[in-house]
């Protein structure tokens, strides 16, 4: 059968349809066990996460799936924030805090950087909790972590925005590479080069990658249905990742006026901003991303995560969509209410039928 993948056959998954592992509370353990229930991979977005939630997550999501589902975490990084970058931007800030009656006291300037031991607690809890799949964005971990995991049996998932990255992570010891390109959603896993120059469409990245590479390589960008998932095995990817799918489906996390925003938006709104986070993404262009614009130098990645994130939580409680980070790939218009379930078997029904076409003789 066509779903019969080296992917399927290594994550022991009936459809080679990956769950994105999408951090900020979308990926509730509801959609990841429906996801893995439905004979996908489900992914718990963990990047944001500390090891206590992170681990109460994984419990409860083992209380509603046995199936094999993953943990997506993010490596950790230095931060390069200036003293001058980060006065500019708060005082840039100042505007959306009054508005939104946020006090200096609320406002929490001190940067989190997830510390090496939180990070290394989490792949800890991984092993002990016998989680089958760990992936990673924002960079490849260690060799070292790389056979902590393998040695217990977890199959590790890169993220790569090129050839190049690919590479790397086939060197460093992954065993399977997302490749994401410039029509995903949300974050971009560039970690090689300058993200302007990592913008390649999915399209031309697949078929280039799996001539570069001999580990297996899954596809991400703009996938929504069948005919992306079948249009991505056609150019060699043995499954797809798909996140803005799941972003508005039954089972979602997401705030419901981020759901709204992506179910009403056109393929053209979307933009590649850093502005909310410090680190590319890409979302619904807004007010927010308008006024932040003109800034020359931004704090990095996660300072001005840090430093916006009660301007977010507080505009999504009072209904201001506009200053929301709205986090969505360039096939909006595809986006449904479906559950997560009904999702992945009207993907798979939808290639069966093109296949079905392509296979009938013509008269």
């Amino acid at each position: 059968m066509w779903y019969d993948t080296p992917i399927t056959s290594m994550l022991t998954i009936t459809y080679p349809i990956i769950q994105a592992g999408m951090a900020g509370g979308v990926t509730t353990p509801q959609l990841v066990a429906s996801v893995s229930n439905a004979g996908g991979l489900g992914s718990l977005g963990a990047g944001y996460m500390t090891p206590v939630q992170m681990q109460k997550a994984i419990l409860d999501i083992k209380m509603l799936t046995t199936k094999p589902f993953a943990v997506n975490l993010f490596v950790p990084e230095d931060d390069p924030s200036s003293e001058e970058s980060i006065a500019n931007v708060q005082f840039k800030l100042q505007h959306f805090e009054t508005e939104l009656n946020i006090s200096s006291q609320e406002q929490k300037r001190k940067s989190f950087i997830e510390t090496q031991k939180d990070y290394q607690d989490k792949l800890q809890i991984l092993i002990d909790e016998d989680v089958p799949v760990c992936s990673f964005t924002f960079g490849v971990p260690s060799k070292e972590d790389v056979s902590r995991l393998k040695t217990a049996e977890v199959i590790v998932m890169g993220t790569a925005t090129t050839v190049e990255e690919a590479r790397i992570n086939e060197e460093s010891g992954l065993d399977m590479v997302v490749m994401q390109g410039m029509e995903a959603g949300g974050h971009r896993g560039t970690f090689q080069a300058d993200f302007e120059e990592s913008l390649i469409g999915i399209a031309s990245l697949i078929p280039q990658t799996v001539d570069a590479v001999n580990i297996p390589v899954i596809a991400a960008g703009g996938i929504m249905d069948g005919r992306g998932l079948l249009s991505m095995l056609a150019l060699g990817a043995d499954a797809v990742q798909m996140g803005t799918a799941f972003v508005t489906c039954q089972e979602s996390g997401a705030h419901p006026l981020h759901q709204h925003a992506i179910l009403t938006s056109k393929e053209d709104q979307t933009v590649v901003t850093p502005v909310f986070s410090g680190k590319p993404a890409r979302g619904i262009k807004n007010d927010f991303i308008t006024k932040m614009a003109g800034l020359e130098s931004l704090p990095g990645y996660p300072t001005l995560n840090t430093l916006t994130k009660e301007i977010r939580k507080q505009a999504a409680i009072q209904k201001r969509p506009e200053w929301m980070s709205l986090w969505s790939g360039q096939s909006s218009r595809l986006s449904t209410t479906k559950s997560a379930r009904e999702i992945i078997h009207d993907s798979v029904k939808q290639v069966n039928g093109l296949l079905g076409r392509f296979s009938t003789p013509s008269h």
